[in-house]
């Protein structure tokens, strides 16, 4: 495969965009023509369908509508902990964006773990607050067909943050009948859904509309409102068929941000459920356009998404209280608004390779951002003064090719490269930071699958993958907050390599198991913080080693079991005397979940998350402690239309984090300076809800 050896104008991104959406089109058209063997419509159906054989790795899987179904979820986010090893946390307000962990990654609010809907990257590129900030307080979970999830930098479609893993939730073009739910419980939640997707002219109207309120224990109320719609036409099937789509989210709340150990233990908080700044808080809205088009024939298929989504969100936080503002306070506020717009198209065709079955693929992708953000302090809300405000124009176009040829009944490959262009053009109110850069970088991939022996596959994994620095990091000259002191510039495109080996078994009669063993390596640690305004990319390498081993049993007609354990061992790589532990990295994590249904009308679940202690600081001196929940869920059919459940958080009361930091911080009447604490985000004291769920 060719490459340019520079990255194309932008004026040019979209002309090249559409020139391969040609090709893929006249590619379809040529290849329609050759007989071959068919190609085959997988359809996902029942509680779990075998990976062996089909998947390319032992930690890449999918979880089907019927899981997804038993899963009791306190945030829309939760849902995507069906994913083996990934918690999904929260550190402030219900409105922002999740907290997430994988592979040793504190993974903040998404960078590294490349998360879509329906085709649409839902991770933000330069986004003021965060490095792809991953909102999906957007999803409807009754909406959701399957989870796909893959981990590490081995598939060549999967480009920006997917360096840890991807997660892919697909949503159905209808529903089996339509569903209206009313919820209402403690610590004042409500919830309202109707759904349904009647027969229109040759296809199907998906709608559904969801009202939201929750204040959560908290001693100020997060009064997190939402209002959150979908509008979706079909036609034919997911391997012939085209879909459109309208969504639209708008939402908001206040925030308890973490507090620190010592507010607590003086009695400044009356709990710790209480905050030091009251203002904290937020609001947000989504907008997107999307259609997708898929045509298969006996030997080819063909997939093309596109999506227009504009987001908008204003943030006030304040996580250092005093320290830098003795009168006013910190808080700031951070808002974003962008315009992004995105093209997807893949080919895939079968061609035998020395008679060998052999397929192969080729894809782009191409997307803008037109963003406007800043940072700017402010008092309860209101604005004090700027500290920086910017225009940012993102492009990026993405092109790759695979090939997965089964070299024998015990041996296959899966061999691809994907080249990634990226062009930032950032004018900000301080000239020294504008400017203009251009980054590119080739990806190569190579999987090899062993067996099935004795119902068992044997993976060997190797990859390069990436994420995308803030564009800002990537121009910067000067400290905003110090126009003394120079800032250091950083690399639009950061490199990870990935390398794993797995097993995957059915061995054992209704067991379905996977190990996996991995090391991900970073050239660097993180990247822009829109906290401050600066970078503060450690720029130092980093690596993670460690396991997965996950398991699913259906023991019972009547009862599921999924359970899984992970652990990782995170380090930076060179030597510095401050120590060599990345702050925030995610040891231990286990999950058990017991779901029952068929039990006549009667049907429920359990589910039990851990996730334990990590350093705090370099020298690995201060830790957190570790967090388990239990949640879980009773419910009853009244009729085959309607049924009632009882659903419960934390049921244990366990008085846990949802995370922690450590860093220096100032309370009223402490010393110019600060005091350097534990910092935490309390998990939410046991809850009930209660639903009543109809069907027509």
């Amino acid at each position: 495969m060719v490459l340019p050896p520079a990255f194309p104008p932008r004026r040019r991104l979209t002309d090249i965009a559409l020139a391969i959406l040609g090709m893929t089109a006249m590619l379809a058209s040529a290849h329609a023509e050759e007989p071959a063997i068919p190609m085959q419509e997988i359809v996902v159906e029942g509680s779990r369908n075998s990976q062996v054989g089909i998947a390319d790795s032992a930690s890449a899987g999918v979880v089907t509508q019927k899981q997804l179904e038993a899963r009791t979820v306190y945030r829309p986010g939760e849902l995507l902990e069906a994913t083996p090893g990934l918690i999904v946390s929260q550190h402030s307000g219900e409105g922002k964006a999740n907290q997430f962990y994988l592979r040793g990654l504190n993974l903040d609010h998404g960078t590294d773990l490349r998360t879509t809907v329906d085709g649409m990257l839902v991770n933000e590129r330069s986004h003021a607050h965060g490095q792809g900030w991953t909102d999906l307080n957007f999803l409807i979970p009754e909406l959701a067909a399957r989870l796909e999830y893959r981990k590490g930098p081995y598939a060549a479609a999967e480009g920006d943050f997917a360096a840890a893993g991807a997660v892919s939730v697909v949503y159905a073009n209808s529903l089996p009948q339509g569903i209206a739910s009313v919820g209402i419980g403690q610590n004042g939640f409500a919830r309202t859904l109707i759904a349904d997707s009647p027969t229109v002219g040759n296809g199907k109207l998906l709608y559904a509309l969801e009202l939201f309120h929750n204040d959560g224990p908290f001693v100020h109320g997060d009064d997190y409102r939402k209002i959150n719609g979908v509008l979706r036409y079909s036609e034919g099937t997911a391997a012939n068929g085209f879909n459109v789509g309208l969504m639209a989210y708008k939402a908001r709340w206040n925030s308890t941000d973490q507090i620190p150990q010592r507010a607590i233990d003086s009695g400044l908080l009356s709990s710790r459920f209480d905050t030091i700044d009251p203002g904290d808080g937020g609001n947000s809205r989504r907008l997107s356009l999307s259609g997708g088009w898929q045509k298969t024939t006996d030997d080819a298929a063909t997939k093309v998404n596109t999506y227009v989504i504009r987001n908008a969100l204003d943030l006030y936080s304040n996580f250092t209280y005093f320290r830098d503002n003795p009168v006013d306070g910190d808080q700031f506020n951070q808002p974003d608004r962008r315009v992004t717009t995105g093209i997807n198209a893949s080919h895939t065709w079968q061609m035998p390779l020395a008679g060998m079955a052999s397929e192969n693929t080729i894809g782009v992708q191409f997307q803008n951002d037109n963003i406007h953000n800043g940072l700017y302090l402010t008092k309860a809300r209101e604005r004090l003064s700027t500290t920086r405000q910017d225009h940012i124009v993102e492009s990026s176009i993405g092109f790759y090719a695979e090939n997965a040829t089964r070299w024998s009944d015990v041996f296959r490959t899966v061999a691809g490269v994907r080249q990634d262009f990226y062009r930032d053009d950032v004018t900000s109110l301080l000239d020294a930071n504008s400017g203009r850069v251009s980054d590119h970088l080739a990806s190569p991939k190579l999987s090899l699958i062993f067996g099935p022996w004795a119902k068992t596959e044997y993976y060997l994994n190797i990859g390069r993958g990436f994420h995308s620095n803030d564009a800002r990091g990537a121009t910067i000259s000067v400290n905003p907050l110090d126009l003394t002191q120079a800032a250091t510039r950083e690399p639009a495109l950061v490199a990870a390599r990935g390398l794993e080996i797995g097993v995957r078994t059915e061995f054992f009669q209704g067991l379905q198991s996977s190990l996996s063993l991995y090391r991900l390596d970073f050239d660097s640690e993180l990247l822009f913080q829109g906290d401050s305004g600066t970078t503060a990319d450690t720029g130092r390498p980093s690596r993670r080693v460690g396991f997965e081993f996950s398991n699913y049993t259906k023991p019972f007609k009547w009862l599921t079991v999924d359970a899984d354990v992970a652990f990782a061992r995170a380090r930076y790589q060179d030597s510095d005397p401050v120590g060599n532990r990345i702050p925030g990295s995610i040891e231990g994590v286990a999950s058990l979940a017991l779901a029952v249904d068929n039990l006549g009308p009667y049907f429920g679940g359990l589910q039990l998350r851990y996730f334990g202690p990590r350093p705090l600081i370099e020298d690995n001196t201060t830790r957190s402690s570790s967090t388990t929940t239990l949640n879980g869920r009773f419910g009853y059919k009244i009729s085959p239309s309607l049924r009632v459940e009882l659903e419960g958080y934390n049921l244990t009361n366990r008085q846990d984090s949802a995370i922690d930091y450590a860093y220096v911080s100032r309370l009223p009447g402490e010393p110019a300076g600060g005091v350097f604490d534990k910092h935490f985000h309390p998990i939410e004291s046991r809850s009930l809800r209660v639903n009543l769920i109809a069907t027509f």
